[in-house]
C-alpha cells in the first residue's frame, strides 16, 4: 500500500509535518527507531516481544476477558501492515482456559523524550479495546519486557501515556478516541485526558501522534493537536515522565470496554507504521535575537510575547519574578505568547527573561528585564448551589466576571467532589448559545467574551458533563464594567467600617457600630476564614498574599470591601 503511492505519502507528511511543528513545544526531527512492517510473516522479534503471562489472579486489569498469544493467529505482518487480531475461541494458557484471544506487543526500545507516530486504522466493535499506548520502563509488571532487569516501581508511580484508545467512553460517539496520562496525583478514571473525533473511524488509517518534551506531552490526530498536558509546577506525583517509556500495541476484550455481543467473531488493529523521532545533532550554537514585550495586561495576569532564534529548531525560555520560575520551550522564530497568572491588582511586576536551548548554550544577552503593573480588579465573584432545568449540585460552584477593556473573563469552578471527566460550557441565555469553556486546572474553567458593551447586563450560565450526568447553574446577571462583590451593599454600608489595607498579619477594624460577625472570602467565593469574637481583631496570618473580599455583619446589615493581604 504505502510503496505504490510513496510520492505522495513523501509530500503529504512534509505538509503534515510542517503543520505539525507549529503546535508543539519541541520539534523532533530524527527518525531513531521504526518498524514499517516490510516483512511478510511473523513480527519481528528483533523489535518486538509478545507479552503474554497473565497477572497474579489470572486475569488481566479492568475485567479484561482475553488471553494474550503470540502466535501467528493473533499476530502478524501482510501487504506491509501488522495485524494485531483479537477473536473468539476457546484457549488454555497457564492453566487457565478463556474464550477470547488476542495481542499485546511490547517494543524493545524504550527512550526519553521524543515524538511517536502510529498509522493505523482500529476497529470499532462493541467490546474492543484498541489501544496505542506507553509505560515506564522501571514498571515492575510480572511478564513486561522490561521488568526482569528494570522493574522496580509500581504502577501509576512509573507513569504511563495513552496515545490512543477507543471503547472506553460510552457517553462519546463512536469516531471519538482519547488520549490519558495516567500518574499517582491522577490514575484509574484519570482526569487528566482529551479527546477528539477522527472521520470514518473504522475504514480511514489514521496518524496518531505524541509529541513529549520535558515540559509537556501533546497528542495530536493527522498532525492536529488535541490535547496538551502541562503541570505548571512538576512533581513525581503529577511528573513521572522524566525518565524512559517503551510503546504497546493491543486489543483488549471485554471489562470496562462493555459486553461483548453473542455474534462477534474477531476483529483486526491493521498498523501501517511505527516511528519514533528525537533529535540526535550536537548543537553548540547559542540561541538569538531575543524579544521579550508586553501583551494584554489585567489585575491578575500579565501577558509576555516572546520570541527568539535557535538552528536546533527550539528555545528554551526560562521566566522569573519574585520567587516563581517558569521553564518551556517553544520552536524557533514563533512568537509565544505567555499568560502570568495570580498576580495582585495595583502592582508592580519585573520579569526576568532568559532563553537557552535544549543543549544549553544561552543567549549572549541573557537576560531582558520587563516591568509592568497590574490593573485595577474591575468585576464581581460569588458562590451558589443553585440549579435549573432539573438538575442538582452537592456542593455548588464558584464565579467569576471580570471586565477587560470591552471584553468579560468568565470563570466557573465546580466544587462537587467525585465528578469524573469534567467538561463546562458556558450558556448564554438570550439569543440561547452553548459554548465550550477552557479548562484552567483542576475543575476550573474559563471563557472570556469580546466586544461587549460598558454599562449592558449580560446573562450566563454554566453546564458542567461529567460521567453520568450534568448540573447546569443559574443564570448569573452581571453589568459589563460594574465592579461588585459578593453581596449587595449600599454606600451607606461601605462608610460604616475603615481598616488598615494592605495588611499584615492581623486586620484591625474601626467602627462606629458593633461588629457581629467578620466572614473573609477568596475572589472565587469561597469562604476562608470567619469569626465572631474580636472582631475589631482579625488574625490572618494563614492567608497567602493575594486579594480577598472582608465582610461585615452588624445586626441585619453586611458591608463588603475589598482587602489586600500583603
Amino acid at each position: 500500500m504505502k510503496k505504490t503511492t510513496s510520492f505522495l505519502t513523501l509530500i503529504f507528511f512534509f505538509l503534515i509535518t510542517q503543520f505539525t511543528f507549529s503546535q508543539v513545544d519541541v520539534v523532533y526531527n530524527n527518525l531513531v527507531w521504526s518498524d514499517e512492517f516490510d516483512t511478510n510473516g511473523t513480527v519481528n522479534t528483533t523489535k518486538w516481544f509478545h507479552q503474554t503471562q497473565l497477572p497474579a489472579g489470572g486475569s488481566w486489569f479492568n475485567g479484561e476477558v482475553q488471553h494474550y498469544t503470540n502466535r501467528i493467529n493473533n499476530s502478524f505482518v501482510n501487504a506491509g501492515l501488522l495485524n494485531i487480531v483479537a477473536k473468539r475461541e476457546n484457549y488454555t494458557n497457564q492453566g487457565i482456559t478463556k474464550q477470547f484471544t488476542s495481542a499485546r506487543l511490547n517494543s524493545k526500545f524504550s527512550f526519553l523524550y521524543g515524538r511517536v507516530d502510529v498509522r493505523a486504522r482500529i476497529p470499532l466493535d462493541q467490546g474492543t479495546w484498541p489501544a496505542i499506548w506507553m509505560l515506564g520502563k522501571n514498571v515492575n509488571e510480572d511478564g513486561a519486557y522490561f521488568d526482569a532487569a528494570f522493574g522496580t516501581t509500581n504502577w501509576p508511580a512509573c507513569g504511563e501515556i495513552d496515545i490512543m484508545e477507543h471503547g472506553i467512553t460510552p457517553s462519546q460517539p463512536t469516531n471519538y478516541v482519547q488520549s490519558a496520562l495516567h500518574t499517582p496525583s491522577s490514575f484509574g478514571n484519570t482526569t487528566n485526558i482529551g479527546g477528539i473525533i477522527a472521520n470514518n473511524l473504522g475504514n480511514d488509517y489514521h496518524v496518531y501522534s505524541m509529541n513529549w518534551s520535558p515540559f509537556q506531552i501533546s497528542f495530536l490526530l493527522d498532525g492536529v493537536l488535541y490535547y496538551t498536558y502541562n503541570p505548571t509546577v512538576k512533581t513525581p506525583s503529577n511528573w513521572p515522565f522524566n525518565a524512559e517509556q517503551y510503546l504497546l500495541l493491543n486489543i483488549a476484550m471485554g471489562g470496562i470496554a462493555g459486553t461483548i455481543p453473542t455474534a462477534f467473531n474477531q476483529t483486526s488493529m491493521a498498523v501501517d507504521y511505527v516511528r519514533v523521532y528525537q533529535n540526535t545533532l550536537a548543537d553548540t550554537e547559542n540561541p538569538t535575537n531575543l524579544t521579550a514585550t508586553l501583551g494584554v495586561v489585567t489585575s491578575s495576569s500579565v501577558e509576555l510575547l516572546l520570541n527568539s532564534n535557535d538552528n536546533s529548531g527550539t528555545v528554551v525560555y526560562t521566566i522569573t519574578y519574585g520567587s516563581n520560575t517558569i521553564s518551556f520551550a517553544n520552536p524557533s522564530g514563533v512568537q509565544k505568547s505567555v499568560i502570568i497568572p495570580n498576580l495582585l491588582p495595583n502592582t508592580n511586576y519585573t520579569f526576568t527573561v532568559s532563553a537557552t536551548d535544549l543543549a544549553g548554550n544561552a543567549y549572549t544577552n541573557n537576560p531582558i528585564l520587563v516591568n509592568a503593573t497590574t490593573t485595577s480588579v474591575l468585576g464581581c465573584s460569588g458562590t451558589d448551589n443553585q440549579a435549573q432545568i432539573s438538575t442538582s449540585f452537592t456542593t455548588g460552584y464558584n464565579y467569576t466576571f471580570e471586565t477587560i477593556g470591552t471584553d468579560v473573563k468568565i470563570n466557573f469552578e465546580l466544587l462537587d467532589t467525585g465528578r469524573v471527566g469534567v467538561v463546562a460550557f458556558l450558556w448564554k441565555q438570550s439569543p440561547f448559545t452553548e459554548t465550550q469553556m477552557t479548562n484552567v486546572s483542576g475543575n476550573i474553567f474559563t471563557k472570556t467574551i469580546t466586544g461587549q458593551t460598558i454599562g449592558s447586563t449580560i446573562n450566563y450560565a454554566c453546564k458542567f458533563a461529567y460521567s453520568g450526568g450534568q448540573s447546569v447553574t443559574r443564570y448569573i446577571s452581571y453589568v459589563v464594567g460594574n465592579n461588585c462583590s459578593l453581596g449587595t451593599i449600599s454606600p451607606s454600608d461601605l462608610e460604616e467600617f475603615t481598616f488598615q489595607n494592605p495588611a499584615d498579619e492581623y486586620v484591625y477594624i474601626n467602627s462606629k457600630i458593633t461588629i457581629d460577625k467578620v466572614e473573609i472570602y477568596n475572589m472565587l467565593g469561597a469562604l476562608v476564614l470567619a469569626t465572631n469574637k474580636n472582631t475589631n481583631e482579625i488574625p490572618i496570618k494563614n492567608l497567602s498574599k493575594g486579594i480577598y473580599l472582608l465582610t461585615v455583619y452588624s445586626g441585619s446589615q453586611k458591608s463588603v470591601k475589598k482587602l489586600i493581604v500583603k
